[in-house]
């Protein structure tokens, strides 16, 4: 996530070359091991805590007046033995590696309440409240598990700029349906979407973590977060919505480039790189409807076509 509090941890960050520290504290350089090799050890250890903990599914089934709708977790242990584990209440979808789309992962998320509001599209901006988890088996010198951060402030993140695993779970859910502003100040959301996803290291920050964090190489991550707003994402201002940029239908927003200038549609003012913004090659009617004139006729939309 990101643009306040502790929110700068939730960035994405993509690369295959991270850093550790040596008895020094200064940083080192270390070569990741290959994506397709990581993801079963990944999907194992999330497996594992989602056979061995459970959430307070028995607070959402009987919510008293002070409840939170805050998901937590606990281990399935001693006068907890009987819970249901979480394995048996997740779902799951396949989702793609940004670095070697060769690699696909299970993706395990929890949906508590879906919400009853709009859905996010991948490139929209969502405003949520989370917790930031990490799970490790990778580095014995530190804990199994551990909280890294969080916000009970609602925040907005533009979801092409968090971590991928994260974006691909706010998909599965929705906003509220309404949202009042209290005589005080204070704002109640209605109906709001509550969920947890369990990601694996190549969605999360893999072996490049954030500066300062206590997050281990290797790291799975888990979120869990209240939904509560929804808008459509136009990252570039150009007038067509980031989701309508994705020309390849794959749902990744990091892979359509027109003019092969390195900056993705989604993010690129001028589309076509023929000097002309995007939003000169388009028509906007007052109702929001959008033209994409052909001027020379040949079958490319002017903003797509350098040669217009």
């Amino acid at each position: 996530m990101k643009k306040a509090l502790l929110l700068p941890l939730l960035l994405v960050f993509l690369g295959f070359f991270g850093s550790c520290r040596n008895d020094d504290g200064n940083p080192q350089f270390i070569e990741a091991r290959e994506r397709s090799e990581e993801a079963p050890n990944s999907t194992a250890t999330i497996e594992e805590y989602l056979q061995t903990h459970f959430y307070n599914y028995e607070e959402f089934e009987n919510p008293g007046p002070e409840f939170d709708f805050k998901i937590k977790f606990d281990t399935i242990a001693g006068d907890n033995a009987d819970k249901v584990p979480l394995f048996d209440q997740v779902s799951s979808k396949m989702v793609t590696d940004r670095v070697d789309q060769d690699v696909t992962y299970k993706l395990y998320f929890l949906s508590v309440i879906e919400g009853g509001g709009e859905k996010p599209n991948f490139p929209d901006l969502t405003t949520v409240s989370y917790e930031g988890i990490w799970l490790n088996k990778e580095v014995s010198t530190v804990a199994y598990t551990e909280l890294f951060d969080s916000s009970v402030v609602p925040v907005t993140f533009d979801l092409t700029a968090v971590v991928n695993g994260f974006q691909d779970a706010m998909t599965e859910f929705r906003g509220a349906t309404d949202i009042i502003t209290n005589p005080d100040g204070t704002v109640d959301f209605v109906d709001y979407g509550v969920g947890a996803v369990f990601m694996p290291s190549g969605l999360g920050y893999y072996v490049t973590t954030p500066n300062g964090s206590s997050i281990p190489i290797y790291a799975n991550l888990i979120f869990a977060f209240q939904l509560y707003e929804v808008r459509e994402g136009d990252q570039d201002n150009d007038g067509i919505l980031s989701i309508n940029e994705d020309l390849n239908g794959n749902m990744l927003e990091e892979d359509d480039d027109t003019d092969s200038d390195g900056l993705p549609n989604f993010f690129d003012a001028d589309d076509d790189n023929d000097g002309r913004p995007t939003s000169e090659e388009i028509i906007i009617d007052a109702e929001g409807n959008i033209t994409f004139p052909d001027e020379d006729g040949d079958g490319i939309v002017d903003y797509l076509d350098e040669d217009s």
